[in-house]
């Protein structure tokens, strides 16, 4: 039970000391990762989380409630850049906190939260997601002119986000109808996070063996689990 609220918060810890003891060049290792996630998270929600809300809703209510949760994280990436799916760009020399990457970030955090309980395997697909872009975004604040209060209110509250947005859904009697539509934009979300990182041009549409090996194995733990 624990787990579901405890697991978003490893996983930004963990990232965060990832990003202490890496060295910012080498983006390999964080690419691989990002790639896993990707298809981890995409497949989840196809196997847990879509079946469910359909079950639930509507449908063609459905599909509208998912084509809106992809264009309110599109909206959020005109202000965090596309953070979310792993391009962080902090200015090293800027000294002004980067409120519209923060509340972007939050945002996100805080509706991932949602499809989270204990019958529900998505908090293991948030802890994969969660992991490649707290260590990148710590990577870039470390960076920064900013003053390590400042990294430390940024990163503490990101961690809490996703486990407030858990705490919400399971205890402040919202109508399970409501829980479904909100699960259904959160399903929105995740297609265009997950489908981004996956399908982005970086390699040149070349054939690269590392990332389709960890898409594989990203898509193969998800079935099983």
């Amino acid at each position: 039970m624990m787990n579901q609220f405890l697991l978003p918060v490893y996983s930004v810890v963990f990232g965060v000391l990832l990003a202490t003891v890496t060295k910012p060049k080498k983006h390999l290792n964080t690419k691989l990762l990002l790639s896993f996630s990707g298809a981890f998270l995409l497949a989840l929600t196809l196997f847990e989380l879509l079946p469910e809300v359909y079950h639930h809703l509507d449908t063609k209510l459905t599909g509208l409630f998912i084509m809106s949760g992809i264009l309110l994280q599109i909206i959020l990436e005109l202000f965090s850049k596309g953070a979310e799916h792993g391009h962080v760009h902090v200015h090293k020399n800027s000294t002004a906190f980067p409120w519209f990457l923060f509340i972007s970030l939050c945002i996100h955090s805080f509706l991932e939260g949602f499809p989270i309980h204990e019958h529900n395997d998505m908090v293991y697909g948030v802890l994969i997601h969660k992991m490649p872009i707290a260590t990148l975004v710590t990577m870039f604040l470390l960076q920064s002119d900013y003053n390590k209060l400042q990294i430390a209110t940024f990163l503490v509250v990101f961690a809490a986000m996703t486990p407030l947005g858990t705490l919400i859904s399971n205890n402040a009697g919202i109508a399970p109808e409501y829980i479904h539509i909100i699960n259904a934009v959160v399903i929105g979300i995740f297609f265009h996070i997950s489908t981004t990182i996956l399908f982005e041009s970086g390699d040149g549409h070349k054939f690269n063996l590392s990332k389709f090996v960890a898409i594989i194995l990203g898509v193969g733990i998800a079935y099983i689990i």
